[in-house]
């Protein structure tokens, strides 16, 4: 646990996670943080520059997509990028006390969950759960022109960020006083491509 955070604040490390992915984009990873001098340097605690919430996806590495490395991404994989408690408190130990000054909440095209939620077919098990989260935004999308699993994979990514900003008491006050920026995004798992969205 750090008492202070040295790192860049929520601005800059929202421009670190663009600028990796147009290199992961343009085939031209560094791989950064990645050795042992990294690893070492690491022993003593940990300082990411962002929290990235995302879909289990296994199409959808944060730190391939944002050609980031050790101790850089404190990541939350869940399927359909839903929040839950359990989910909840690891981004508020981030947020909170690593002092992470930006949460990505990153959805992305094509997502299983959200097209299992939008077809309606039954599903099997504690994979009610998943799509129970969802059903509310496919709900407020559904009428909408376009495709509609691309729609709700966006209104997802922007529920969620709208949920997080408001969950009280941490993030909520983190938000309110400036220590911590919540960006909604979705990303192209064609191009490769990360959008923020609003």
């Amino acid at each position: 646990m750090s008492d202070t955070y040295n790192g860049p604040d929520a601005k800059q490390a929202l421009q670190n996670l663009l600028e990796g992915n147009k290199r992961y984009i343009d085939s031209s990873l560094t791989h950064p943080h990645q050795d042992s001098v990294r690893r070492q340097s690491l022993s003593g605690g940990q300082q990411p520059f962002a929290i990235v919430l995302t879909c289990s996806d296994s199409r959808v590495p944060p730190e391939i997509i944002f050609d980031q490395g050790l101790g850089d991404l404190f990541v939350i994989r869940v399927a359909g990028n839903i929040v839950d408690d359990i989910a909840l408190g690891s981004i508020e130990y981030a947020a909170a006390h690593l002092h992470t000054p930006l949460l990505m909440v990153m959805g992305h095209t094509k997502c299983g969950a959200v097209t299992a939620t939008v077809s309606g077919v039954g599903v099997e098990g504690h994979i009610a759960n998943i799509v129970n989260k969802i059903k509310p935004v496919v709900n407020e999308t559904r009428n909408k022109q376009g495709d509609p699993v691309t729609n709700a994979v966006f209104a997802l990514a922007n529920s969620v960020a709208d949920q997080l900003t408001s969950s009280e008491p941490v993030l909520a006050d983190l938000v309110q006083s400036g220590r911590l920026q919540v960006v909604p995004s979705v990303y192209d798992v064609d191009s490769g491509k990360v959008e923020i969205v609003s």
